[in-house]
C-alpha cells in the first residue's frame, strides 16, 4: 500500500508541475471574483504545507524560506501581503525539489508511526503514510481551485 502512496504522490506532483509550468505568470496574481486568493497563493500554499510536514514524513528539516509561512499559511491572503512573493520560477524550483524528495521515500518510512499522533482539526494521523495521503488530498483540492480560477480568468 505504501508503494502506491509514493507512486501517487510522485504522479500528483508531476501533474502539478506540468500545470504550473503551463500557466502564464501574468495570471498568477489576478484574484477572480468569488475566490479568496490567487493562483500564486494556491501554489505557494501547497509548497508550504508539504514542507511543513517534512519533519514528520521525511525525517528532515523544512527547507523553504521563512517567508512562505507569512505568505501561504492557512488564513493568509494576497491582499495582506506586504512584500513580494516568490516568482513562478522560484516556486517551480521548490515544487521540483519536493518531487525529488518524494523519490527518497520508502514504504518502510511511510509505515513508521509518528512519535506523537498528529491532529489537524478533526483529523488524526498516526503514520507518515497517513499524513502524506492527506497532503495528496489537500493538494488535489488546491489544484482544482487553480483550474477553476483559470476557467474564470479565461472567460473574462
Amino acid at each position: 500500500m505504501s508503494e502506491m502512496i509514493i507512486s501517487t504522490a510522485t504522479t500528483a506532483r508531476q501533474m502539478l508541475l506540468q500545470q504550473v509550468q503551463a500557466i502564464p505568470e501574468e495570471l498568477f496574481d489576478i484574484q477572480p471574483s468569488g475566490f479568496n486568493n490567487t493562483v500564486r497563493w494556491n501554489i505557494g500554499h501547497m509548497v508550504y504545507w508539504m514542507d511543513k510536514y517534512s519533519p514528520l514524513i521525511f525525517n528532515s528539516p523544512p527547507v523553504i524560506p521563512d517567508t512562505y509561512e507569512t505568505l501561504f499559511d492557512s488564513g493568509t491572503k494576497p491582499l495582506d501581503w506586504t512584500f513580494a512573493p516568490p516568482s513562478k520560477d522560484a516556486m517551480i524550483e521548490m515544487l521540483t525539489a519536493q518531487l525529488s524528495r518524494l523519490s527518497e521515500l520508502t514504504p518502510e518510512m511511510l509505515s513508521e508511526k509518528l512519535s506523537t499522533p498528529f491532529a489537524l482539526g478533526p483529523f488524526h494521523f498516526n503514520t507518515s503514510g497517513e499524513l502524506l495521503n492527506f497532503i495528496l488530498i489537500h493538494e488535489a483540492f488546491h489544484l482544482g481551485t487553480i483550474s477553476s480560477q483559470l476557467k474564470v480568468l479565461s472567460s473574462n
